[in-house]
């Protein structure tokens, strides 16, 4: 990738004169930092469930779905910054000492499961009971978050200094988050012939862990990646009319960002 060489360059001059004076880096006061970056991602296989008995007349699973995501970076520079997949994190670190923050963030994913799968169909529609292997077209269901898997999360973070400047102008460290929060997806989806498109709703909840490593420049400026593992859970994500499916799933994503920091308090 094209940002490779910049990031090696920059970890090149950040190692130059390090020492361990933690304090000439940042404030005692801690400050707030606010970061912008992308991602690719992969997922588990996974059980979904459809139902609807008030405006239809089914309960159905399709079980060990494979699903993929979509990055959408084909045309970087002239398509919106939100549309491939991305990440907004929102933090505070507290001060030196301890290295521990606080952290919002909004993970944004795409994930769609690959239609004419061969999968195992369990379960009734308008009266018939299946349980047999079934070829899943797009005619019978499709199902996609594009707009997305979106993870709205919470978490602590805890920062490991391993290399710093004498001057105070480079660090590099390692980065340890976890924390919960919503999945807010907009499902596209397509059910026994009907189609439906949103809209944006709470249908889960998420867990998640990461690890990473940041380098940060002249005090006020970082590069950040690492990567995420999550558990998402979808309770109840809309489909067609009344119709809802659940399932869960396990995904990773490798995240790399660009942020600023707000110092707060002395030097």
């Amino acid at each position: 990738m094209k940002w490779v060489p910049v990031v090696l360059f920059l970890l090149v001059l950040g190692t130059s004169g390090y020492s361990q004076n933690e304090q000439q880096f940042s404030p005692s006061g801690g400050s707030f930092y606010f970061a912008w970056g992308y991602n690719i991602d992969t997922y588990s296989k996974s059980s979904i469930r459809f139902m609807d008995r008030s405006t239809d007349d089914y309960d159905f699973t399709l079980h060990q779905a494979r699903a993929k995501d979509q990055p959408d970076f084909h045309d970087l520079f002239r398509t919106p910054i939100s549309v491939p997949q991305y990440v907004v994190n929102i933090g505070y670190f507290f001060n030196n000492k301890r290295n521990l923050g606080i952290e919002l963030s909004w993970d944004h994913l795409k994930y769609v499961v690959a239609d004419n799968q061969m999968m195992h169909l369990t379960g009734d529609i308008r009266g018939v009971y299946y349980d047999q292997d079934t070829l899943v077209t797009p005619s019978f269901v499709h199902y996609e978050h594009t707009n997305g898997n979106n993870y709205g999360m919470v978490s602590l973070v805890k920062r490991f200094t391993l290399l710093r400047s004498t001057n105070g102008n480079h660090r590099l460290s390692a980065l340890v988050k976890g924390g919960i929060g919503l999945l807010v997806p907009k499902t596209d989806s397509r059910v026994l012939g009907g189609h439906n498109d949103g809209p944006f709703r709470v249908s889960g909840f998420v867990l998640g862990s990461s690890v990473g490593l940041r380098y940060d420049l002249f005090r006020n400026f970082f590069l950040e990646t690492g990567f995420k593992g999550a558990f998402a859970d979808y309770t109840s994500a809309k489909v067609i009319n009344a119709g809802r499916a659940n399932h869960h799933f396990l995904s990773l994503e490798y995240i790399w960002a660009a942020g600023f920091n707000i110092p707060i308090g002395k030097k």
